[in-house]
């Protein structure tokens, strides 16, 4: 009886075991493009694991870069590198007669497949490609286990949307494209189709909206750039609200869920129980990125238990549907937009959309409410980094208010609740759009929603310079509040017409009303960074008014009390102004010492008004303590804030003392010719550059970096040659302060 043949091997295992398997290895059709590092980052992670998982969204280019890593490495390999595509491979069952035919494994004995498998995989030096394997992700997580398990020289690089999960497996998430080789590549498909097509600098910055617009995904670019045979870019651009009707016609050989963007992303939604596709929907109604607690608030119930809510977004997380990034404040999560939309669009057919924005509207709602309270308390930061995280959704809670008339009283309530953010950290300008679009809106008359934006308008009013949109705006506030009987908007009206006042230079009338709005908060019970800002503007119109003892006893009890409620803002303010009486004094160096501190505080908040006023008298100091040419530069980087603040409002007598003071005395000191190019020169600095340069100078007579520094080798340093700080006598951490740090971002760009 004749033996039965065990094993033949295919005619690429007969080669002898040096020569690489380039048969399995398909031709790439069209040019790769970018992704340097992350081909990098993948073979080191190769180099390290015998499993790597290279996960990612649908359409981000998994398939494109493990092909193109198996192209890089197959010469590392003896027995080659072999690609198993799983696409169409649909019943587990058939999962190892998929691998043995990709590996050119035939068996004819009556042996499991999967017995052949590990025999031939045993002893050889392999680099093992599998693609596409998320709808098979149970079996295909059992059999990449056993076989690296039997054979000690495979390597896996597995491919797909979510991890396998496997003892040993390292993932790397596959991130959508950066900007620039997004643009390259739906540059180089679009003249693919338009050989024609020259793009000009206009098209580029267009083609640049386009893929940011397509958060980077190849698939959607390779699409979108598949319609420039009938469409113009711009066409293209306008039309991508319907991105899912639009971005279809790929290549026939493409994949079939390869060829549209809506069967690119259904496939992800097809892979989903039920429980994650309700999540996907509701995640939709955030906007930007978002947190845990948002979730589960939002998206729990009905159908989804809060308590399970946790476990989902896992689920979606190891899909590649839900993305990740872990900042200072805790993991937050975000959607790619197109994702997001898909999600949209099943939250509609559901009939689920309204209730879900009004949950999402109402948690937000409250956040800002909790922030505005943290704002008077030792986590003031935290609060301004949680808006900052959250401005995206807090916008959308407002659009959301707007839009039915009994609900704008809640977009009036939240664009108020916000006040602190839009004074305190340097958003005037969004903060004035906000307040004038609630106030616009007819609502059920006088509430204290509406009082508080009306305040708070007449407040951005005053800090924009905007005296007559002011005026209107507490005057209006004033005459309600006493006709409801709202005893702390009256209070607040009469604050800021007296802060009008004092940078209208009436001292007289902005004392008067700063005391007595003082009063009206002790009758009412208030006590936040508000009452203390009134009682550190009551002390400067004191101060100008030429009572310095009297101005530095008010300003050391507001010291006082923001000190035992951890409160920084107000408190630099107090500063401000104790420093300016130490001026006044002819104390430079105890000045200087609060002004550091100030405009610390002040970056770190990006409040550009306290910014400006502290590098303005710290401008002064420099100039008094002897160094023009510093003084100067510091005076021309204060003057680059100013047209952000409110200038023709701020630049009055008293306020624009300091300036004309230290104007005076280093042009003197340089000359004409001197004082304006050093000037000129501090109107360059950054202003990240220009605070680290303040807070880091001597504290008496030194040069920080003025036209007469010298640097390490004795030749003088120019100030304006750069952003950064130049010169010997840099601070140490010059380049990053301390201010720069709280939330990780940098200064602002004016």
């Amino acid at each position: 009886m004749r033996r039965p043949q065990r094993f033949s091997p295919s005619p690429d295992d007969a080669r002898p075991p040096s020569v690489s398997g380039r048969a399995g290895l398909p031709a790439e059709l069209s040019a790769f493009v970018g992704r340097e590092e992350e081909l990098a980052g993948i073979e080191a992670l190769l180099g390290e694991s015998r499993l790597v998982t290279l996960a990612g969204v649908a359409g981000v280019g998994k398939t494109r870069c493990a092909t193109r890593i198996a192209a890089l490495m197959e010469k590392r390999y003896c027995d080659g590198v072999r690609i198993a595509g799983l696409a169409d491979v649909h019943d587990p069952a058939l999962l190892d007669h998929a691998l043995a035919e990709a590996l050119g494994v035939t068996d004819h004995t009556g042996r499991p497949p999967r017995t052949a498998l590990l025999e031939y995989c045993a002893e050889r030096q392999l680099l093992l490609v599998i693609d596409g394997f998320e709808h098979l992700v149970d079996a295909c997580a059992r059999l990449v286990q056993e076989l690296l398990r039997r054979a000690p020289r495979l390597r896996v690089l597995a491919a797909g949307r979510r991890p396998l999960r496997v003892d040993g497996e390292h993932t790397f998430t596959l991130a959508p494209m950066t900007d620039e080789d997004a643009v390259a590549l739906f540059l180089l498909r679009a003249r693919a189709v338009r050989p024609d097509f020259r793009p000009t600098g206009a098209d580029r910055e267009t083609a640049r909206d386009l893929c940011r617009r397509l958060d980077g995904i190849p698939l959607a670019l390779e699409l979108a750039a598949g319609r420039m045979r009938a469409l113009s870019m711009e066409q293209v651009l306008h039309r991508l609200d319907d991105r899912f009707r639009l971005l279809t016609g790929g290549s026939r050989s493409a994949l079939p869920r390869h060829r549209t963007l809506r069967t690119a992303v259904g496939w992800s939604h097809e892979l989903c129980t039920p429980e994650q596709r309700l999540l996907w929907a509701r995640l939709s109604v955030f906007a930007g990125s978002f947190d845990l607690e948002a979730v589960e608030y939002v998206c729990g119930g009905h159908g989804l238990p809060a308590e399970s809510v946790l476990d989902v977004l896992d689920d979606l997380l190891a899909q590649s549907v839900v993305g990740r990034e872990d900042l200072g404040a805790g993991s937050r999560y975000r959607l790619l937009e197109t994702v997001r939309e898909y999600g949209a669009q099943w939250l509609e057919a559901a009939g689920d959309t309204e209730r879900m924005r009004r949950r999402h509207r109402d948690w937000f709602l409250g956040l800002a409410t909790w922030c505005e309270l943290d704002w008077f308390s030792p986590r003031q930061d935290r609060a301004a980094a949680r808006v900052d995280a959250e401005l995206p959704n807090l916008r959308r809670a407002m659009e959301c208010s707007m839009e039915s008339p009994e609900d704008v009283r809640l977009a009036q309530y939240l664009a108020g609740t916000l006040w602190f953010y839009w004074a305190g950290c340097g958003r005037l300008a969004e903060g004035r759009h906000w307040l004038d679009q609630v106030l616009d809106e007819d609502g059920p008359g006088y509430d204290a929603g509406r009082l508080k934006a009306l305040w708070v308008l007449g407040y951005v009013a005053v800090l924009q310079g905007d005296s007559t949109g002011a005026v209107a705006a507490l005057l209006e506030c004033r005459e309600a509040g006493e006709l409801s009987g709202d005893l702390s908007a009256v209070a607040y009206a009469v604050h800021r017409t007296g802060c009008l006042s004092l940078v209208r230079d009436d001292l007289p009338r902005a004392e008067a009303l700063l005391r007595e709005a003082l009063a009206r908060y002790r009758e009412a019970g208030e006590l936040n960074s508000n009452v203390l800002m009134a009682q550190v503007e009551l002390a400067m119109a004191v101060a100008f008014g030429g009572d310095l003892a009297g101005a530095a006893g008010i300003c050391q009890e507001v010291r006082e009390v923001c000190e035992d409620h951890g409160e920084r803002w107000a408190r630099a303010y107090a500063l401000y102004v104790l420093a300016y009486v130490a001026l006044e004094d002819g104390l430079p160096g105890r000045a200087r010492l609060m002004l550091r501190e100030c405009l610390t505080v002040a970056h770190a908040f990006h409040d550009l008004l306290g910014t400006a006023l502290s590098l303005e008298l710290m401008a002064l100091v420099t100039a008094v303590e002897g160094d023009a040419a510093e003084a100067a530069v510091l005076q021309g980087a204060a003057e680059r804030i100013w047209p952000s603040v409110g200038l023709p409002l701020f630049g009055s007598a008293h306020y624009g003392r300091p300036r004309a003071r230290c104007a005076e005395l280093a042009r003197t000191a340089l000359g004409g010719g001197r004082y304006e190019a050093q000037r000129h020169a501090g109107g360059r600095l950054a202003t990240e550059a220009a605070v680290a340069r303040a807070v880091g100078a001597r504290t008496s007579g030194g040069r920080q970096g003025g036209e007469a520094s010298r640097g390490p080798g004795g030749g003088r340093t120019d100030p304006g040659a750069d952003d950064e700080v130049s010169g010997p006598d840099a601070a140490p951490d010059a380049r990053r302060p301390a201010a720069s740090r709280r939330t990780g971002r940098g200064g602002p760009e004016l």
